[in-house]
């Protein structure tokens, strides 16, 4: 059967296609149809009104920049077969397959698994349903390929995931200091003994990706607003979880189904089960909470539709335990709840962000053709700064 291929307009990149019949079968299929329905950036269109987009734009975006390094790579004499060409942007355009509703907000608290292993069971199963005609793409996602630099380009330090998050979540966002220069960053990539490199007169063109990276986390991934709104939605998910393991909540919903599968521990179906949720069914249990029996569930979920927002505050060192089960008294007292329930609205953690690790170097190629790490040359960078802070994050008016 001839597979009709189709042109897609991307506000980043223009108009593009693939030269893989399988990769339009692939967009059309199921699994890959509701990343449609989650969001790239979690929460962040709380913060930043234009961020409602997608994990199904940032997969397209990442198979086209995979498409394109490729071809940008066969120019430079780099021998890549049409096997390997056809599976690495298989891998690409499936590397995110496996993320679950509001992308990293929600990872383990539905399986206790990253995203990576749940999207490399997603792509068993479609390697199944299509012949094995996925099997080289697999190879290449879990690292067992001979030739190393294809899953450097869909991950590692500077890989065509980064460079397509990074344009696409600074453009939604619209926080210019999150633009990279992608296109000069491709053309500037080459392999050496099946090993990404980077040209030497590319390398500012990289400092300015990392410094980037660096900004996009303190502003955007980071922000203050966007972590008090991941801790509500977690602190709702873990109320809701723990009522309905102690029977306490009866709810019949796909999210309680699979707890059903985890509590019997029968994981034969819980990939399917997972693979039916989505952004949507949250929102709906928050909206059926709002007005339920439970003060926790019904107090968090209108707070979040209603943007109610909790509190944060920051510390470079841990917050003191008296000091939380203060803070924990004088909320229990305020809302008028057991002081065990405020595990759910007082909720403690910590951030860490590294705009880059040495310990898996980004390798510059000189004009002399030898090759060396990249830190002998941007030494204008932190490279190895790792900036962690500690957050105590509560309902507002504890007084």
């Amino acid at each position: 059967m001839e597979i009709k291929k189709k042109i897609f307009n991307d506000p980043l990149y223009g108009l593009i296609s693939f030269p893989f019949g399988i990769i339009y079968q692939l967009l059309d299929h199921k699994y890959f149809q509701r990343l449609r329905r989650i969001r790239q950036l979690g929460l962040s269109s709380y913060v930043y009104t234009g961020a409602s987009h997608s994990r199904f734009h940032h997969s397209i975006g990442v198979a086209h920049l995979a498409n394109s390094l490729i071809e940008i790579l066969k120019q430079k004499a780099v021998e890549i077969s049409k096997a390997e060409h056809k599976a690495v942007v298989i891998a690409a355009l499936l590397h995110d397959i496996g993320h679950g509703p509001f992308s990293h907000v929600l990872e383990h608290l539905i399986i206790d698994q990253k995203h990576e292993s749940l999207s490399l069971q997603i792509m068993q199963l479609l390697n199944a349903e299509f012949d094995g005609e996925l099997s080289l793409a697999i190879d290449i996602f879990e690292g067992n390929y001979h030739r190393p630099f294809f899953l450097q380009m869909i991950s590692g330090q500077i890989d065509v995931d980064r460079l397509d998050y990074l344009t696409r979540d600074s453009f939604y966002t619209g926080v210019v200091e999150g633009q990279v220069g992608y296109n000069r960053i491709l053309k500037m990539l080459n392999v050496v003994d099946d090993r990404l490199v980077v040209e030497e007169k590319g390398i500012y063109s990289v400092e300015k990706f990392l410094m980037a990276r660096r900004f996009m986390y303190k502003q955007v991934y980071l922000h203050k607003v966007v972590l008090i709104l991941d801790e509500m939605l977690k602190g709702f998910l873990s109320r809701y979880v723990d009522l309905y393991i102690n029977n306490q909540l009866s709810r019949k919903n796909r999210f309680t189904k699979i707890l059903d599968l985890n509590l019997r521990r029968n994981s034969a179906d819980l990939i399917g089960l997972y693979l039916e949720i989505d952004d949507i069914d949250i929102f709906q249990m928050l909206k059926d909470e709002m007005f339920g029996e439970d003060f926790i569930l019904s107090y968090l979920s209108s707070s979040l539709l209603n943007r109610n927002l909790f509190t944060i505050g920051f510390a470079e060192i841990p917050m003191p335990s008296d000091f939380i089960d203060e803070v924990r008294q004088k909320c229990a007292e305020t809302l008028n709840i057991n002081i065990s329930l405020t595990k759910y609205i007082v909720r403690s953690g910590s951030i860490k962000s590294l705009t880059y690790n040495s310990e898996d170097e980004i390798e510059v190629l000189t004009k002399r053709r030898e090759v060396k790490p990249i830190s002998l040359f941007a030494k204008s960078l932190e490279l190895n700064f790792a900036e962690k802070v500690y957050y105590l994050c509560q309902a507002k008016n504890i007084v």
